[in-house]
Protein backbone atom coordinates (compact mmCIF):
# COMPACT_ATOMS: atom_id res chain seq x y z
CA UNK A 1 0.00 0.00 0.00
CA UNK A 2 1.14 3.46 -1.12
CA UNK A 3 0.31 6.57 0.97
CA UNK A 4 -1.91 7.86 -1.67
CA UNK A 5 -4.12 4.36 -1.05
CA UNK A 6 -4.73 5.60 2.78
CA UNK A 7 -7.47 7.17 4.39
CA UNK A 8 -7.97 10.86 3.49
CA UNK A 9 -8.35 11.72 7.12
CA UNK A 10 -4.31 9.86 7.80
CA UNK A 11 -3.20 11.99 4.44
CA UNK A 12 -4.34 15.09 6.58
CA UNK A 13 -3.28 14.33 9.76
CA UNK A 14 0.23 13.77 8.84
CA UNK A 15 0.66 17.36 6.66
CA UNK A 16 -1.49 18.55 9.93
CA UNK A 17 0.54 16.88 12.55
CA UNK A 18 3.85 18.02 10.91
CA UNK A 19 3.05 21.66 10.90
CA UNK A 20 1.69 21.26 14.51
CA UNK A 21 5.39 19.80 15.62
CA UNK A 22 6.93 21.98 13.44
CA UNK A 23 6.17 24.74 15.59
CA UNK A 24 6.31 23.62 18.55
CA UNK A 25 10.18 22.37 18.08
CA UNK A 26 10.65 25.77 17.06
CA UNK A 27 8.86 27.90 19.26
CA UNK A 28 8.81 26.30 22.67
CA UNK A 29 12.74 26.33 23.67
CA UNK A 30 12.34 29.72 22.31
CA UNK A 31 9.76 30.76 24.52
CA UNK A 32 11.23 29.14 27.28
CA UNK A 33 14.43 31.04 26.38
CA UNK A 34 12.45 34.39 26.42
CA UNK A 35 10.62 34.00 29.74
CA UNK A 36 14.30 32.93 31.10
CA UNK A 37 14.93 36.03 30.01
CA UNK A 38 13.07 38.13 31.39
CA UNK A 39 12.77 36.68 34.68
CA UNK A 40 16.02 34.32 34.86
CA UNK A 41 16.62 30.80 34.92
CA UNK A 42 15.58 30.16 38.25
CA UNK A 43 12.19 31.37 37.78
CA UNK A 44 12.07 29.79 34.10
CA UNK A 45 12.03 26.77 35.36
CA UNK A 46 9.44 26.69 38.04
CA UNK A 47 7.30 28.62 35.38
CA UNK A 48 8.46 25.74 32.60
CA UNK A 49 7.07 23.41 35.45
CA UNK A 50 3.96 24.84 35.51
CA UNK A 51 3.04 25.25 31.78
CA UNK A 52 4.35 21.24 31.64
CA UNK A 53 1.96 20.31 34.63
CA UNK A 54 -0.87 22.59 32.83
CA UNK A 55 -0.27 20.37 29.54
CA UNK A 56 -0.17 16.87 31.40
CA UNK A 57 -4.22 17.88 32.57
CA UNK A 58 -5.22 19.14 29.54
CA UNK A 59 -4.27 15.92 27.66
CA UNK A 60 -6.20 13.92 29.94
CA UNK A 61 -9.04 16.03 29.63
CA UNK A 62 -8.96 16.12 25.65
CA UNK A 63 -8.32 12.15 26.10
CA UNK A 64 -12.23 12.41 27.67
CA UNK A 65 -13.67 15.33 25.66
CA UNK A 66 -13.02 12.79 22.04
CA UNK A 67 -14.29 10.43 23.17
CA UNK A 68 -17.42 11.86 24.67
CA UNK A 69 -17.65 14.83 21.82
CA UNK A 70 -15.57 13.43 19.09
CA UNK A 71 -12.47 14.01 17.61
CA UNK A 72 -13.28 16.33 15.09
CA UNK A 73 -14.69 19.53 17.65
CA UNK A 74 -11.78 18.70 19.79
CA UNK A 75 -9.21 18.73 17.04
CA UNK A 76 -11.12 22.25 15.85
CA UNK A 77 -11.27 23.73 19.56
CA UNK A 78 -7.57 23.22 20.24
CA UNK A 79 -6.50 24.10 16.98
CA UNK A 80 -8.28 27.62 17.38
CA UNK A 81 -6.81 28.12 20.84
CA UNK A 82 -3.54 27.83 19.36
CA UNK A 83 -3.63 30.15 16.25
CA UNK A 84 -5.31 32.72 19.19
CA UNK A 85 -2.85 32.62 21.89
CA UNK A 86 0.24 32.20 18.97
CA UNK A 87 -1.16 36.04 17.45
CA UNK A 88 -1.95 37.04 21.23
CA UNK A 89 2.10 36.10 22.21
CA UNK A 90 3.03 37.75 18.39
CA UNK A 91 1.52 40.70 20.18
CA UNK A 92 3.23 40.52 23.59
CA UNK A 93 6.40 40.35 21.89
CA UNK A 94 6.43 43.46 19.47
CA UNK A 95 7.97 46.92 19.64
CA UNK A 96 4.06 47.83 20.72
CA UNK A 97 3.77 45.92 23.47
CA UNK A 98 6.60 43.54 25.74
CA UNK A 99 4.67 42.01 28.89
CA UNK A 100 6.52 39.23 30.62
CA UNK A 101 3.18 38.24 32.20
CA UNK A 102 1.19 37.84 29.40
CA UNK A 103 4.08 35.61 27.20
CA UNK A 104 4.43 33.02 30.25
CA UNK A 105 -0.08 33.26 30.25
CA UNK A 106 -0.02 32.97 26.51
CA UNK A 107 2.69 30.32 26.87
CA UNK A 108 1.01 28.11 29.39
CA UNK A 109 -2.83 28.58 27.52
CA UNK A 110 -1.11 27.71 24.45
CA UNK A 111 0.40 24.58 25.38
CA UNK A 112 -3.14 23.44 27.04
CA UNK A 113 -4.59 23.54 23.48
CA UNK A 114 -2.21 22.01 21.66
CA UNK A 115 -2.21 19.09 24.35
CA UNK A 116 -5.96 19.03 24.70
CA UNK A 117 -6.09 18.28 20.89
CA UNK A 118 -3.02 16.05 21.22
CA UNK A 119 -4.99 12.31 22.07
CA UNK A 120 -7.82 13.21 19.64
CA UNK A 121 -5.30 13.44 16.66
CA UNK A 122 -3.01 9.79 17.85
CA UNK A 123 -7.01 8.36 18.51
CA UNK A 124 -7.66 9.66 14.78
CA UNK A 125 -5.02 7.85 13.09
CA UNK A 126 -5.83 4.39 14.91
CA UNK A 127 -9.58 4.93 13.76
CA UNK A 128 -9.35 5.29 10.31
CA UNK A 129 -6.07 2.44 9.99
CA UNK A 130 -6.54 -1.25 9.60
CA UNK A 131 -3.87 -3.59 11.66
CA UNK A 132 -2.25 -4.39 7.94
CA UNK A 133 -1.65 -0.76 7.35
CA UNK A 134 -0.59 0.89 10.80
CA UNK A 135 3.24 -0.13 10.30
CA UNK A 136 3.05 1.74 6.93
CA UNK A 137 1.17 4.51 8.63
CA UNK A 138 3.52 5.13 11.50
CA UNK A 139 6.68 4.74 9.33
CA UNK A 140 5.11 7.82 7.17
CA UNK A 141 4.23 9.66 10.65
CA UNK A 142 7.38 8.75 12.24
CA UNK A 143 9.54 10.72 9.03
CA UNK A 144 7.75 13.44 9.47
CA UNK A 145 8.53 13.99 12.89
CA UNK A 146 11.53 13.77 12.46
CA UNK A 147 11.82 15.97 9.51
CA UNK A 148 9.85 18.51 11.34
CA UNK A 149 11.98 18.28 14.65
CA UNK A 150 14.96 19.21 12.48
CA UNK A 151 13.27 21.97 10.05
CA UNK A 152 12.04 23.33 13.40
CA UNK A 153 15.43 23.06 15.09
CA UNK A 154 17.11 25.26 12.48
CA UNK A 155 14.68 27.68 11.95
CA UNK A 156 14.20 28.84 15.76
CA UNK A 157 17.80 28.88 16.20
CA UNK A 158 18.66 31.15 13.39
CA UNK A 159 15.88 33.65 13.51
CA UNK A 160 15.02 33.92 17.49
CA UNK A 161 17.57 36.87 17.82
CA UNK A 162 16.26 39.08 15.06
CA UNK A 163 12.74 37.86 14.01
CA UNK A 164 10.76 36.56 17.15
CA UNK A 165 7.65 38.21 17.00
CA UNK A 166 7.66 37.18 12.92
CA UNK A 167 8.24 33.34 14.05
CA UNK A 168 5.23 34.02 16.65
CA UNK A 169 3.01 36.05 13.55
CA UNK A 170 4.33 33.56 11.01
CA UNK A 171 3.04 30.31 13.66
CA UNK A 172 -0.50 32.59 14.00
CA UNK A 173 -1.18 32.37 10.41
CA UNK A 174 -0.25 28.77 10.01
CA UNK A 175 -2.13 27.43 12.71
CA UNK A 176 -5.42 29.51 11.14
CA UNK A 177 -4.53 27.47 7.64
CA UNK A 178 -4.51 24.43 9.93
CA UNK A 179 -7.59 24.87 11.74
CA UNK A 180 -9.29 25.81 8.35
CA UNK A 181 -7.80 22.61 6.47
CA UNK A 182 -9.08 19.96 10.00
CA UNK A 183 -12.65 22.53 10.00
CA UNK A 184 -13.26 21.69 6.21
CA UNK A 185 -11.78 18.20 5.31
CA UNK A 186 -11.09 15.87 8.45
CA UNK A 187 -13.94 13.88 8.81
CA UNK A 188 -15.32 12.54 12.36
CA UNK A 189 -13.72 8.99 12.95
CA UNK A 190 -14.84 8.11 16.51
CA UNK A 191 -16.50 4.66 16.49
CA UNK A 192 -20.05 4.13 16.92
CA UNK A 193 -20.37 2.10 20.28
CA UNK A 194 -24.70 2.29 20.26
CA UNK A 195 -24.06 3.94 23.75
CA UNK A 196 -23.87 7.50 24.89
CA UNK A 197 -20.61 8.13 26.67
CA UNK A 198 -20.92 8.79 30.52
CA UNK A 199 -20.07 13.27 30.93
CA UNK A 200 -18.73 15.06 33.81
CA UNK A 201 -15.79 14.98 36.16
CA UNK A 202 -16.89 11.43 37.97
CA UNK A 203 -17.35 10.08 34.34
CA UNK A 204 -13.88 11.20 33.37
CA UNK A 205 -12.07 9.81 36.65
CA UNK A 206 -13.99 6.64 36.42
CA UNK A 207 -12.48 6.64 32.63
CA UNK A 208 -8.97 6.66 33.67
CA UNK A 209 -9.47 4.41 36.34
CA UNK A 210 -10.96 1.45 33.89
CA UNK A 211 -7.44 2.32 31.67
CA UNK A 212 -4.98 2.43 34.94
CA UNK A 213 -6.93 -1.18 35.79
CA UNK A 214 -5.65 -2.98 32.33
CA UNK A 215 -3.02 -4.75 33.11
CA UNK A 216 -1.97 -5.66 29.02
CA UNK A 217 -2.18 -1.71 28.73
CA UNK A 218 -0.04 -0.84 32.18
CA UNK A 219 2.71 -3.54 29.96
CA UNK A 220 2.72 -1.02 26.76
CA UNK A 221 3.25 1.77 28.79
CA UNK A 222 5.88 0.93 31.04
CA UNK A 223 7.94 -1.00 28.22
CA UNK A 224 7.36 2.31 26.58
CA UNK A 225 8.61 4.07 29.66
CA UNK A 226 11.52 1.79 29.71
CA UNK A 227 12.56 2.59 25.82
CA UNK A 228 11.98 6.47 26.75
CA UNK A 229 13.98 6.76 29.80
CA UNK A 230 16.97 4.96 27.58
CA UNK A 231 16.00 6.85 24.80
CA UNK A 232 16.17 10.76 26.73
CA UNK A 233 19.50 10.05 28.31
CA UNK A 234 21.27 12.20 25.38
CA UNK A 235 20.00 15.00 26.96
CA UNK A 236 21.09 14.35 30.26
CA UNK A 237 23.47 11.53 31.38
CA UNK A 238 25.22 11.03 27.84
CA UNK A 239 25.63 14.84 27.76
CA UNK A 240 27.13 15.56 31.11
CA UNK A 241 29.28 13.05 30.56
CA UNK A 242 30.63 13.82 27.21
CA UNK A 243 31.03 17.46 28.14
CA UNK A 244 32.98 16.31 31.26
CA UNK A 245 34.94 13.47 29.94
CA UNK A 246 35.34 13.45 26.20
CA UNK A 247 39.06 14.39 25.19
CA UNK A 248 38.73 17.07 22.46
CA UNK A 249 40.09 15.38 19.12
CA UNK A 250 40.50 15.71 15.46
CA UNK A 251 37.29 13.46 13.35
CA UNK A 252 38.92 14.32 9.71
CA UNK A 253 41.49 16.05 7.80
CA UNK A 254 41.18 17.79 4.48
CA UNK A 255 44.45 19.41 3.51
CA UNK A 256 45.35 21.46 6.61
CA UNK A 257 41.94 21.71 7.35
CA UNK A 258 41.71 20.08 10.77
CA UNK A 259 39.04 21.09 13.39
CA UNK A 260 39.39 19.69 16.63
CA UNK A 261 35.54 18.99 18.34
CA UNK A 262 34.88 18.54 22.33
CA UNK A 263 32.65 16.64 24.37
CA UNK A 264 29.35 19.88 23.42
CA UNK A 265 30.48 19.51 19.86
CA UNK A 266 30.17 15.86 19.31
CA UNK A 267 27.11 15.75 21.47
CA UNK A 268 25.55 18.17 18.49
CA UNK A 269 26.92 15.89 15.80
CA UNK A 270 25.61 12.87 17.15
CA UNK A 271 21.70 14.49 17.59
CA UNK A 272 22.69 15.69 14.19
CA UNK A 273 23.55 12.48 12.44
CA UNK A 274 20.46 10.32 14.46
CA UNK A 275 17.58 13.07 13.01
CA UNK A 276 19.64 13.62 9.65
CA UNK A 277 19.26 9.17 9.57
CA UNK A 278 15.97 9.13 10.10
CA UNK A 279 14.70 11.73 7.28
CA UNK A 280 17.00 9.80 5.26
CA UNK A 281 16.72 6.08 5.51
CA UNK A 282 12.92 5.37 7.26
CA UNK A 283 11.55 5.87 3.92
CA UNK A 284 13.92 4.09 2.30
CA UNK A 285 14.15 1.10 4.78
CA UNK A 286 10.06 0.92 4.29
CA UNK A 287 10.52 -1.83 1.80
CA UNK A 288 13.05 -3.76 3.19
CA UNK A 289 11.82 -3.79 7.02
CA UNK A 290 8.23 -4.93 5.79
CA UNK A 291 10.32 -8.32 4.41
CA UNK A 292 10.74 -8.49 8.30
CA UNK A 293 7.93 -10.11 10.79
CA UNK A 294 6.65 -7.55 13.55
CA UNK A 295 8.35 -9.48 15.93
CA UNK A 296 12.08 -9.98 14.25
CA UNK A 297 11.32 -6.12 14.20
CA UNK A 298 10.92 -5.42 17.12
CA UNK A 299 13.31 -7.32 19.12
CA UNK A 300 16.24 -6.51 17.05
CA UNK A 301 15.27 -2.88 16.32
CA UNK A 302 15.21 -2.60 20.50
CA UNK A 303 18.00 -4.71 20.86
CA UNK A 304 20.34 -2.55 18.15
CA UNK A 305 19.24 0.62 19.62
CA UNK A 306 20.19 -0.24 22.77
CA UNK A 307 23.52 -0.93 22.11
CA UNK A 308 24.11 2.02 20.41
CA UNK A 309 23.42 3.74 23.42
CA UNK A 310 25.40 1.26 25.88
CA UNK A 311 28.50 2.55 23.39
CA UNK A 312 27.65 6.08 24.09
CA UNK A 313 27.59 5.79 27.70
CA UNK A 314 31.34 4.56 27.43
CA UNK A 315 33.16 6.06 24.37
CA UNK A 316 35.13 8.67 24.54
CA UNK A 317 36.06 8.19 20.80
CA UNK A 318 34.29 10.46 18.75
CA UNK A 319 34.23 7.83 15.15
CA UNK A 320 33.06 5.27 17.17
CA UNK A 321 30.02 7.42 18.86
CA UNK A 322 29.32 8.40 15.59
CA UNK A 323 28.93 4.68 14.17
CA UNK A 324 27.01 3.70 17.67
CA UNK A 325 24.85 6.92 16.36
CA UNK A 326 24.09 4.81 12.93
CA UNK A 327 23.74 1.94 14.69
CA UNK A 328 21.03 3.21 17.11
CA UNK A 329 18.94 5.21 14.52
CA UNK A 330 19.01 1.67 12.41
CA UNK A 331 17.08 0.33 15.47
CA UNK A 332 14.61 3.27 16.27
CA UNK A 333 14.05 3.46 12.54
CA UNK A 334 13.16 -0.82 13.18
CA UNK A 335 11.31 -0.71 16.21
CA UNK A 336 9.09 2.59 16.43
CA UNK A 337 6.66 1.69 13.72
CA UNK A 338 5.91 -1.61 15.15
CA UNK A 339 5.48 -0.21 18.88
CA UNK A 340 3.00 2.33 17.76
CA UNK A 341 1.24 -0.38 15.85
CA UNK A 342 1.25 -2.66 18.65
CA UNK A 343 -0.43 -0.16 21.28
CA UNK A 344 -3.16 0.86 19.10
CA UNK A 345 -4.05 -3.10 18.04
CA UNK A 346 -4.24 -3.34 21.99
CA UNK A 347 -6.50 -0.79 23.33
CA UNK A 348 -10.05 -0.43 23.68
CA UNK A 349 -11.54 0.96 20.72
CA UNK A 350 -14.61 2.62 22.99
CA UNK A 351 -12.04 4.72 25.07
CA UNK A 352 -9.02 5.04 22.54
CA UNK A 353 -8.44 8.77 23.64
CA UNK A 354 -8.56 8.11 26.91
CA UNK A 355 -5.60 5.30 26.22
CA UNK A 356 -3.60 7.95 23.79
CA UNK A 357 -3.99 10.62 26.60
CA UNK A 358 -2.42 7.91 29.41
CA UNK A 359 0.28 6.62 27.18
CA UNK A 360 1.86 10.36 26.53
CA UNK A 361 3.09 9.64 30.49
CA UNK A 362 5.33 6.85 29.11
CA UNK A 363 8.17 10.11 27.99
CA UNK A 364 6.97 11.78 31.80
CA UNK A 365 8.21 9.25 33.38
CA UNK A 366 11.48 8.84 30.95
CA UNK A 367 12.38 12.35 31.79
CA UNK A 368 12.18 11.52 35.43
CA UNK A 369 14.27 8.59 35.07
CA UNK A 370 16.29 10.46 32.54
CA UNK A 371 16.90 13.12 35.41
CA UNK A 372 17.72 10.33 38.09
CA UNK A 373 19.98 9.23 36.07
CA UNK A 374 22.43 12.28 35.92
CA UNK A 375 22.50 12.25 39.81
CA UNK A 376 23.63 8.42 39.76
CA UNK A 377 26.24 8.47 37.26
CA UNK A 378 27.75 11.00 39.72
CA UNK A 379 28.02 7.90 42.09
CA UNK A 380 28.59 5.34 39.74
CA UNK A 381 30.98 4.66 37.03
CA UNK A 382 29.94 4.58 33.15
CA UNK A 383 30.13 0.93 32.60
CA UNK A 384 27.81 0.94 35.24
CA UNK A 385 25.35 3.36 33.43
CA UNK A 386 25.92 1.59 30.06
CA UNK A 387 24.22 -1.86 31.39
CA UNK A 388 22.08 -0.17 33.35
CA UNK A 389 20.69 0.49 29.80
CA UNK A 390 21.00 -2.57 28.87
CA UNK A 391 18.77 -3.87 31.33
CA UNK A 392 16.13 -1.52 30.59
CA UNK A 393 15.88 -2.41 26.83
CA UNK A 394 15.99 -6.25 27.78
CA UNK A 395 13.51 -5.65 30.20
CA UNK A 396 11.71 -3.74 27.48
CA UNK A 397 11.60 -6.55 25.05
CA UNK A 398 10.37 -9.30 27.74
CA UNK A 399 7.73 -7.19 28.17
CA UNK A 400 6.53 -6.61 24.31
CA UNK A 401 7.46 -10.41 24.35
CA UNK A 402 4.50 -10.98 25.99
CA UNK A 403 2.28 -8.32 24.46
CA UNK A 404 3.17 -9.90 20.99
CA UNK A 405 1.42 -12.91 22.28
CA UNK A 406 -1.80 -11.36 23.76
CA UNK A 407 -2.57 -9.89 20.52
CA UNK A 408 -1.68 -12.78 18.91
CA UNK A 409 -4.50 -14.42 20.67
CA UNK A 410 -6.98 -11.67 20.47
CA UNK A 411 -6.57 -11.80 16.73
CA UNK A 412 -6.97 -15.74 16.90
CA UNK A 413 -10.42 -15.12 19.00
CA UNK A 414 -11.64 -13.23 16.53
CA UNK A 415 -10.95 -15.11 13.44
CA UNK A 416 -12.74 -17.79 15.26
CA UNK A 417 -15.51 -15.50 15.73
CA UNK A 418 -15.80 -14.45 12.54
CA UNK A 419 -16.85 -17.11 10.63
CA UNK A 420 -20.15 -17.48 13.70
CA UNK A 421 -21.52 -14.07 13.11
CA UNK A 422 -21.58 -14.79 8.98
CA UNK A 423 -23.69 -17.92 9.68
Amino acid sequence: MRLGELHPNIRLRIGVGFVQRLLAVMLMPLLVIRLSELYGPAAAGALTLAVAGAGIGANFLGGHLADVYGRRPVLVAGELGATLTFALLALANSPWWSSGWATFALFLLNTCCSQLATPAAEAMMVDVSTPENRPLVYTINYWSVNLAFTVGALIGGFFYEAHFARLLTGAAVLSALTTAVIGRWLSETAPQTGKETARGVGAMARGYLAVARDTVFRRVLIAAALISAVEMQIGYYIAVRLADEFPTQVLARVGSWAPAVDGTAILGILRAVNAALVVVLVLFAKGLLTRLSDRARLYAGITVFTVGYMVWAVSNTGWVLIAAAVLLTVGEIAAVPVRQALLADLVDPAARTKYMAAYVLNARVGLLVASLCVTLGAFVPALAMSLLYGTAGLAAILLYRTLLRVRAERRAAEQKQAPAQTV
